[in-house]
């Protein structure tokens, strides 16, 4: 049972892990209102999500060597400091291409938060129990989505799509004051740690060489890109071509984010019997199967709006066993450059969402397919790279030591 002092910890770590998410999620249902009202089409508009999601990329890299060098705080005030701004810019835009350079500021002040919950469940807790943390992450993380779209379906129809960026203002203005109040330190800052570049990129090098890091975070980050193939393309695909409304939109992501919740809670169950690496091999062997399955049947008409949702809540289920288990396995081996392990990780993982997206967006042809088969395309290339890359991740491992573990909670 989780103390009352663990549970606001879990919270607000959970609220920044959100903001992004919720940032990507709660303008979808706008995209036809968006596109009209800047005289501009939808893949123009999807573009805004591309740019926020290499904003979130790119950001994630500057923010772990100063969360590492000047501690969690610091850089967060910072980081949402920036998001506020942008988020009034996005909210003031009255052209597509001011929307997508606003987007990438807002991503660059917003990826902080995603950062610093991640290196701070490294600071702040044992290394046995991470996997669960981060489910219990996931879980919050997952709701947002159920929310999210929804909220921003009823708010585009009632006062019109500005609003939405005013409300991820306000929300993130709340957060920093949660931050401010409740939110522990985490780690001390280490003046020793430099910030010249060629320091950082030594350090980022010195993660990278670390063997367990690097095939969970390259088999779990590409795994982890299938949601957003569905979220680039699901406004297109059931708005366009399956003619549903915008709260009816909003309603569905919200079934799908169950897909998410479930498979999350089933992750704490499953952690006392098995260990995460074999959940997240099982994982993304049904995926792949699924993958196919949803590919082929698209291909070949089988499928109406109904039919594509099941078996996409099937497929999208194991993120929430893939993601937690993939990020603490990436985590374990660091302790003193865990914000830099935490960004690199990260960082490789919105940049394959980016890339994603924009495949989706560039792939459009009116039909569910580039949507289906990115999906699935991330699902066999993580298994693939997962099963090729284990062998050499456990000889290297056997001759290198792991730091030591000195969490700040016990």
């Amino acid at each position: 049972m989780l103390s009352k002092r663990y549970f606001f910890i879990i919270l607000i770590l959970g609220l920044l892990s959100t903001i992004s998410p919720f940032s990507i999620d709660m303008y979808l249902p706008g995209f036809p209102a968006i596109a009209k009202d800047l005289n501009t089409t939808i893949d123009q508009v999807q573009l805004s999500l591309t740019g926020y999601l290499i904003g979130i990329s790119l950001g994630q890299l500057l923010y772990g060597p100063l969360l590492d060098r000047y501690g969690r705080k610091l850089p967060l005030y910072i980081g949402l400091s920036i998001y506020l701004i942008a988020s009034i810019a996005c909210a003031l835009s009255t052209t597509v291409e001011n929307l997508i350079i606003m987007r990438f500021f807002q991503a660059i002040g917003g990826c902080a938060g995603m950062v610093a919950a991640q290196a701070l469940v490294r600071d702040l807790f044992p290394i046995d129990k991470t996997a669960q943390i981060f489910s219990l992450l996931t879980l919050v993380i997952a709701i947002s989505p159920m929310i999210a779209p929804t909220v921003g379906g009823y708010v585009t129809m009632a006062f019109g799509w500005h609003a939405i960026f005013v409300i991820l203002g306000g929300i993130t203005a709340l957060i920093l004051i949660a931050i401010h109040f409740v939110l522990p330190k985490g780690r001390k800052p280490d003046p020793t740690l430099s910030l010249h570049p060629k320091v950082v990129l030594a350090n980022y090098f010195a993660v990278l060489k670390q063997p367990q890091f690097l095939v969970y975070t390259l088999a779990g980050g590409i795994a982890t890109a299938a949601p957003f193939a569905y979220i680039a393309g699901s406004p297109d695909v059931f708005m366009n071509f399956y003619k549903v409304s915008e709260q009816e939109y909003g309603w569905i992501f919200a079934f799908i984010a169950f897909a998410m919740i479930g498979s999350t809670q089933l992750n704490h169950i499953l952690l006392k019997h098995f260990k995460s690496e074999q959940i997240i091999l099982v994982t993304l062997s049904y995926q792949t199967v699924v993958g196919l399955v949803l590919v082929l049947g698209t291909w070949a008409g089988w499928y109406n709006k109904y039919s594509l949702l099941i078996l996409m809540f099937i497929f999208l289920s194991g993120q929430g066993l893939t993601n937690p288990n993939a990020s603490a396995l990436s985590l374990a081996p660091f302790s003193r450059l865990a914000g830099s392990a935490a960004a690199l990780m990260g960082s490789f993982r919105m940049g394959m969402g980016g890339l994603v997206s924009a495949a989706v967006s560039a792939l459009h042809n009116n039909t569910a397919i580039p949507m289906v088969g990115m999906m699935t395309v991330c699902a066999v290339t993580g298994l693939t790279l997962l099963l090729s890359g284990k062998k050499l991740a456990q000889y290297r491992s056997s001759h290198a030591s792991m730091e030591e573990e000195s969490p700040i909670l016990v």
